[in-house]
């Protein structure tokens, strides 16, 4: 059986660290492997010093990322809202007319909560969540053509923050 203190590691895995600039008798004495003179045989050059060029950390922009010109930014609303509502018909003008939603929003309606009564929804987008829980409860789910048809919106076109 082999013990916890019988353990050793591999043969020649583990070798001694080479013992630099410990006078001129070894491999690596006298320079220590840092040739003669010169800038990097002092010790003042930092690890990241490129000579004088734009380092590499200042050439790289920062905080720039990505920003996609055809996403398409939904106005969410929850099962549980138009629940709360009261109304029977919901359409995009009905939610901007009991402000639940912003002027010009595109509508998405989500799975959140329960809907105890039929309605009838018409919105631009649904969760599939949503969609099932209107249908189970008796209503009707009508998608809307979104206002550029079936092409990308334009640059920036329906983006919340430009339609305000």
């Amino acid at each position: 059986m082999i013990r916890l203190h019988d353990l050793k590691p591999a043969a020649g895995s583990n070798r001694r660290a080479k013992r630099k600039a410990r006078g001129i008798g070894g491999k690596a004495g006298k320079t220590a492997g840092r040739g003669h003179k010169g800038q990097r045989a002092r010790n003042k050059v930092p690890v990241w010093f490129e000579g004088g060029q734009m380092p590499l950390m200042q050439r790289v922009p920062k905080l720039r990322g990505f920003t996609n010109p055809f996403r398409v930014e939904y106005q969410a609303i929850n099962l549980d809202t138009l629940d709360a509502s009261g109304l029977t018909e919901i359409t995009p003008q009905s939610l901007l007319d009991n402000g639940l939603v912003h002027k010009g929003a595109l509508v998405k309606v989500l799975g959140r909560g329960e809907i105890t009564r039929q309605i009838n929804v018409q919105a631009h987008a649904f969760s599939a969540s949503a969609e099932t829980a209107i249908i189970a409860a008796g209503g009707s789910v009508e998608r809307l053509a979104l206002p550029w048809g079936d092409r990308r919106p334009a640059h920036g076109s329906y983006n919340q923050h430009t339609n305000r």
